[in-house]
């Protein structure tokens, strides 16, 4: 290393040394190596990733400078404990170069806690002063909805977080997505994230941009520097005041964020977002199938058991030919007596007709007599002589009064007497024309009368009157012991014999009277 030094100093156009790379790189690794051998590093661990072979590779800084560290995959076991970003630590190794690369790096195997960074000092402050604000209670959080039908994403477009969000619900439900492209990382980071998702709140339901249901605020993994924007208050406080289910999908499953707190529910990836967002197409279709065979089974087992009851119910009721039995030889009873009751009852009515007519027909002809004699006799009064008479008997005797009177005043009351003498014959034919009138109307309305009960208008609706010598026959023994028979139709009378009454019994001859003037004597 003196050789490369001092020959580094010898003056232009000598004849320097010349060195490869390898030998510059060999001869600063020997001199790291020599000079500093084993050291105490204190910094706060950065970025930490586990190669897939085992090796972890690592930073510590503070807050000027950056050592790449190493911690092979044997030294691993004994380090101690698992490096964790943001994490404050004394590491103990050997500084070494990497030619390769130019850098050098810290090959680390042994570490242990220093004290909380100062990220994440500043982290756990701002966490535990919005917490106590209620930002990240349970009680906020509203339900996610189960299946969403438009979902909004604030991420970047042109990372692979997008294209696996998309890609997973296109496999599992596919849903309209509305995506807000934002800065993910930097000092654009938290105004972009805090105004999309006041901007997606801001959509007016049934407006021409569909406001969505779901929102999902997506990121890959990174270190604390990268994910710090999503640790700001204003992303914060957009997260808690967001009406619409809010999903945080910052960084991997160790990755936390505030964002995470105040969210309705934190997915470890992005990926596991678009699962929690929607649930599986075919797995629905499969619950509704074995639903509907559930619901066909339990409809058909239900249906079964309500034969089985039906059919044991019905078995033990009786027949219904033996509950109708009785009712039909009821009905049969009834029909048997119901004939000659109606045959009695229509031989009772007519009987007690014909006697209501037989003592309604002398009273009738006796009252039309009478009220015939008595109009006639009230007629013979009104007639055109009678009244005539009446005029001239009256005018005599206003003539025999007016001689006896004033010539001026007699003739003036004869006039009047004329006047109201007129008035009276003209009074009195109105009042013997209706006195005429109501008689004859009565008449008529009695003979109708007459006629409506006599027996002839029975008659004519198919009834008929039987008569023996006696008069009126209305049993039918009465009719067999009858020797004849005369049946009284509407249009007519017709003698009949009952077909079992007994011959008619022949009267003996009488012996004729011996003549007296016969000299033969009888021999009877």
């Amino acid at each position: 290393m003196d050789d490369l030094i001092e020959g580094g100093g010898t003056a232009p156009g000598d004849n320097a040394p010349e060195f490869s790379v390898s030998d510059i790189t060999s001869a600063i690794k020997r001199t790291l190596e020599g000079a500093f051998g084993r050291v105490r590093v204190r910094g706060e661990i950065g970025r930490v990733v586990r190669a897939r072979s085992g090796h972890l590779y690592y930073d510590i800084k503070d807050d000027r400078n950056v050592i790449n560290c190493t911690t092979w995959k044997g030294q691993a076991a004994g380090l101690g404990m698992e490096p964790e970003e943001g994490l404050e630590v004394i590491v103990t190794g050997r500084l070494s170069a990497y030619g390769p690369q130019s850098r050098y790096n810290l090959n680390v195997d042994r570490m242990e806690v220093a004290g909380e960074g100062a990220l994440m000092a500043l982290l756990e402050k701002r966490r535990k002063a919005l917490a106590g604000e209620g930002l990240f209670d349970e009680g906020r959080k509203q339900r996610l909805p189960f299946l969403p039908e438009v979902i909004g994403v604030v991420t970047s477009p042109t990372g692979a977080v997008i294209r696996d969000i998309l890609h997973r619900l296109r496999d599992r439900f596919p849903r309209p997505v509305l995506i807000w492209p934002v800065a993910v990382q930097g000092a654009r980071c938290a105004p972009e994230v805090t105004a999309a998702i006041r901007g997606f709140n801001a959509l007016p339901a049934g407006g021409p941009i569909p406001r969505p249901d779901l929102i999902i605020v997506a990121r890959g993994g990174g270190s604390l520097e990268d994910l710090w924007g999503f640790n700001e208050e204003s992303v914060v406080r957009a997260a808690a005041d967001s009406q619409i289910p809010l999903i945080s999908a910052v960084g991997h499953e160790t990755d936390t964020t505030l964002i995470d707190h105040a969210a309705d529910w934190r997915a470890p990836t992005p990926t596991a977002a678009a699962e929690r967002a929607v649930p599986v197409r075919l797995d629905l279709l499969q619950w509704l199938q074995g639903q509907e065979a559930v619901l066909s089974r339990g409809m058909t087992q239900t249906l079964t058991l309500r034969r089985q009851r039906l059919g044991d119910l019905s078995r033990a009721l009786p027949r219904p030919e033996t509950l109708l039995d009785t009712a039909r030889q009821r009905l049969d009873l009834a029909s048997l007596t119901l004939a000659p009751a109606l045959r009695q009852r229509a031989s009772e009515a007519r009987a007690r007709a014909d006697r209501a007519a037989s003592l309604l027909r002398p009273g009738l002809e006796r009252s039309i007599a009478a009220r015939r004699l008595s109009l006639g006799r009230a007629a013979a009064q009104l007639t055109p002589a009678a009244l005539q008479r009446l005029v001239r008997d009256g005018r005599a005797r206003l003539t025999r009064e007016a001689s006896r009177l004033d010539p001026a005043r007699a003739a003036r009351q004869r006039q009047e007497a004329a006047t109201r003498l007129a008035d009276l014959g003209a009074r009195l034919d109105r009042a013997a024309d209706a006195v005429r009138k109501a008689h004859q109307s009565r008449l008529d309305a009695l003979a109708r009368l007459h006629q409506t009960l006599g027996y002839t208008e029975t008659l004519k609706r198919g009834y008929a009157v039987v008569r023996d010598a006696e008069g009126v026959v209305t049993r039918k023994a009465d009719a067999q012991r009858a020797a004849a028979l005369e049946v009284e139709f509407a249009d007519g009378r017709l003698a009949v014999r009952p077909a079992d009454a007994p011959p008619k019994p022949v009267k003996p001859a009488r012996a004729k009277k011996a003549d007296p003037s016969s000299d033969q004597g009888s021999l009877f």
